[in-house]
């Protein structure tokens, strides 16, 4: 019987999915188009040159997406076929060969596509939204404005000829060959020389300003809306210096003519790494104030131009393998990352990632990060592929070093150029390069799902000047123990700063290690820098991690010491992480922890320390990320102390720190925080709308007030900035957890016709948050009628949940209610005897 706790990533309807049968060998792909944007109309030929496998071919197959097909040619020659709607399958004459090149040319038309190609106009609602056409290829969405082989196993050169109305530009893929003026319409011929697959071929059509860049004779232009000239210099001026870097990084330069990014409205995710050719949300774009806070949009770059080299020079043979070029364009983020900032702001970033796959991993589901079994491929691009890909990576550079790993990322991008490859190539690169097959790493981590979860003890034996190190594996399966065969080392620190290093090979359920030292280790540190994937419960005495928390030189050493401090919790424990806090030459991202910390600790002493930060004279807080940290942390102490520490921080220049200050307020449900964020929404402005976002967070806490249900109501009418659109649309689930109120289920409703990606996600967040049974219909509704994959599993995971939730019963909540308040009580009581027993400890006249 299986009891996992993981829900499965499989749905309903996921079956084993495999590259079709190849016919053929697909050499170029061209595709001569008109461009009719007020009628969102594309029409005109694809050609397709194609060699052929075996003898007496009499069919071929084409993916092909509710598009109109006027005619087929082979050659000059009409050719007759069968068209279902998905598919178009041709029939060819008898007496093919093998080695015989085919030229097949196909008249289609599309006018108002599902997916695929994507037109934004200005309407009634947003008028000053500019004339934009752009497309999105990945997964399998390019077979929706071209008949195509739609799937990554296919590589060709290609080119695009458009003749579009002026005064609007096209970009593509490779150079542009050819651009003619005529009367009222312009000409645009572009051509990609190198090979790639059909998901990364792109257009993108608008009135755009192109700003020249390069380096080295490559060049790398910017393409904005005109008037966000300022915006997309700030944004993406580094990319010159990032072609160098992963140039020298990689150990092949960049392996493309030009570097294009264009930045288009409304685009679905954040980027696509279009061969030659990236396409950027604008809402990557950032002013003054958010330049100088945000690196979200910094990693953003860097990402898709790793993919340059990972997922275009090297494509993946099928999405199975995807994290090949996800968890690398993640990873070298982190190389960036180190480059730019510093190894320990890498080093907390790649932290962070790894929570994220853990997030996903304990409340979503568990899987291995390659597997065919899905419905539709755009599934898989999830934690699992980006962050715990990443990791995968990290560990291959750890266990090999610096030289070594490099040494193999060359090889692989230079063995695989311009190919198709799966995981093995990328273990074969390895083997090739260095002699050590990592196989038995990526059967743990790669092919299975999971990580292990370590239990740590340490103590020092003072008779016998030695220490004692016990690791426990506590994961399990269906209530087995599945053991990870692993690497791991250990730190002892001493006072002078010296150090040792052990490698303990872990295999087994619990394992004790003896190690004799010549004196104490000031500290104890497991795996310190973070190399291996896991998570560990230290069982360390309290002393010990205090003297790692201030001596460990590790970020993560001192993150893991942190999070164990905090689990003991006491007067003395909380002075200890305040002197961090308020210790300026300490790493932002370990600060950021400690108040992390003294939020969940939740005791009126550690929230007292925290409102201290925020109004001292003698301990400024230098760092925005740490402001923000401390004011996130107090969220969780709804007094109205809080309140006063934190409410002229809703004014702060930081749109991170007036967001955090805003959230925080919201969570106190004080009526004093209630008046300043109304007056907040109706007057901030900032990049994306951060701040009015953050207000419409904090205000959907304020449940026992319809006015917020109406202000809510009101942000999600169309003409809102999208960016506060949706998050007001989710701010509105929110508000309406439990309220059963009529009118929240109405706008939902209403909201969730519209046919826009980004808000049928906000939508389905939504209907999800209101706990309801009567959410369910629209959920249902929109689960089975969307046309994109990751809208449909978003939705249905969300039925699944929110049954979950209904199924619990008004019983069980009143008992959880109940509990809440008891463990508040014992909170409150605990916390008292601990400061009594604190100045009991300490006093000096008992001392004495």
């Amino acid at each position: 019987m299986d009891v996992s706790p993981y829900k499965s990533f499989a749905l309903p309807g996921s079956k084993p999915q495999y590259n079709p049968d190849k016919p053929g060998l697909v050499h170029h792909i061209a595709l001569t188009l008109t461009l009719d944007i007020a009628a969102e109309r594309l029409t005109g030929r694809c050609t397709i040159h194609l060699t052929c496998l075996v003898d007496g071919l009499l069919t071929l197959t084409l993916d092909a997406v509710a598009l109109m097909i006027k005619a087929v040619y082979l050659g000059c020659e009409p050719l007759s076929f069968q068209y279902n709607g998905n598919q178009i399958q041709l029939q060819l004459p008898s007496g093919i060969t093998a080695g015989q090149t085919l030229e097949i040319g196909i008249d289609y038309q599309v006018e108002k596509p599902q997916r695929g190609i994507y037109f934004i106009k200005p309407d009634e609602h947003y008028p000053h939204k500019p004339v934009q056409v752009w497309t999105q290829g990945e997964d399998e969405d390019s077979r929706f404005w071209f008949p195509c082989f739609d799937y990554p196993g296919q590589l060709a050169t290609s080119e695009i000829r458009i003749t579009i109305p002026k005064p609007y530009r096209a970009i593509s893929n490779g150079v542009l060959v050819e651009e003619q003026e005529l009367e009222s319409y312009r000409i645009f011929h572009w051509r990609q020389e190198q090979v790639h697959p059909t998901y990364l071929m792109t257009l993108a059509v608008g009135e755009f300003t192109q700003i020249d860049d390069g380096w080295d004779g490559i060049a790398t232009p910017y393409y904005v809306t005109p008037g966000r000239e300022e915006e997309a210099q700030r944004t993406l001026g580094k990319t010159p210096r990032m072609v160098a870097f992963f140039s020298e990084a990689f150990g092949v330069r960049y392996p493309f003519p030009r570097y294009a990014q264009v930045c288009v409205d409304d685009f679905i995710f954040g980027g696509m790494e279009n061969t030659s050719c990236t396409l950027l949300t604008d809402r990557c774009l950032l002013d003054e104030i958010a330049g100088k806070e945000y690196r979200w949009s910094e990693d953003l770059v860097s990402h898709e131009l790793i993919h340059q080299w990972f997922g275009d020079l090297v494509v993946i043979k099928h999405w199975s393998h995807a994290w090949i070029k996800e968890g690398a364009a993640s990873y070298f983020e982190v190389l960036w990352r180190e480059h730019e900032y510093g190894a320990e702001d890498g080093d907390y970033f790649r932290y962070q990632d790894t929570q994220s796959y853990f997030s996903e991993d304990s409340d979503r589901y568990r899987r291995p990060i390659v597997t065919n079994i899905y419905k539709e491929a755009i599934e898989l691009y999830d934690r699992h592929l980006y962050q715990k890909g990443a990791t995968v990576y990290h560990m291959l550079r750890y266990y090999l070093g610096e030289k070594l790993f490099f040494a193999s990322i060359k090889t692989f991008l230079e063995d695989n150029r311009h190919q198709t490859v799966e995981t093995i190539d990328l273990l074969r690169a390895i083997e090739k390069t260095t002699g050590r097959n990592f196989l038995p790493l990526f059967e743990q981590y790669v092919f299975k799902g999971g990580h292990p979860d370590f239990k740590v003890g340490y103590a020092w034996d003072e008779m016998g000047n030695y220490a004692q190190v016990t690791v426990e594996q506590t994961q399990t399966v269906n209530d087995l123990t599945v053991l990870f065969d692993l690497k791991v080392p250990i730190v002892f620190g001493y006072a002078d700063h010296g150090s040792q290093t052990f490698l303990l090979h872990l295999h087994q359920k619990t394992q004790t290690f003896c190690f004799p030292l010549t004196k104490k280790p000031l500290y104890f540190a497991f795996d310190p820098s973070y190399h291996i994937l896991k998570t560990v419960e230290l069982e360390v005495a309290v002393e010990d991690l205090k003297a790692q928390l201030r001596h460990d030189p590790t970020v993560m050493g001192r993150v893991m010491a942190i999070q164990a401090l905090a689990k003991k919790a006491n007067p003395n424990v909380v002075e200890s992480l305040r002197e961090i806090l308020q210790d300026g030459s300490v790493f932002w991202g370990v600060r950021s922890e400690v108040a992390a910390a003294l939020g969940k600790a939740k005791r009126e002493y550690a929230f007292s320390a925290l409102r201290q930060m925020l109004i001292s004279v003698e301990h400024p807080i230098e760092s925005l990320n740490v402001l923000k940290a401390v004011i996130n942390a107090l969220g969780e102490d709804p007094s109205l102390a809080t309140v006063e520490a934190v409410l002229p921080y809703l004014k702060h220049e930081s749109y991170f720190v007036s967001g955090a200050a805003a959230r925080t307020l919201g969570k106190t449900k004080h009526s004093e925080a209630f008046r300043p964020l109304r007056k907040t929404l109706r007057r901030r402005d900032s990049c994306n709308e951060t701040v009015r976002i953050a207000v419409l967070d904090g205000l959907a806490n304020f449940k026992d007030t319809s006015e917020v249900r109406d202000l809510l109501i009101e942000q999600t009418e169309l003409g809102v900035p999208q960016p506060l659109r949706l998050g007001a649309i989710r701010a509105l689930g929110r508000w309406g957890e439990g309220q059963k109120d009529r009118k929240v289920l109405a706008r939902l409703a209403e909201i969730a016709k519209e046919s826009f990606f980004l808000t049928r996600l906000a939508t389905i967040s939504a209907l999800e948050a209101l706990k309801s049974p009567e959410a369910l219909a629209l959920l249902q509704e929109i689960a089975h009628n969307d046309p994109d994959g990751r809208v449909e599993r978003v939705a249905l995971e969300a039925i699944e949940n929110l049954r979950a939730a209904v199924s619990q019963g008004e019983e069980i909540k009143k008992l959880r209610e109940t509990l809440e308040d008891v463990q508040k009580t014992n909170q409150e009581l605990k916390g008292r005897l601990e400061v009594l027993e604190a100045k009991t400890t300490h006093s000096p006249t008992l001392a004495q």
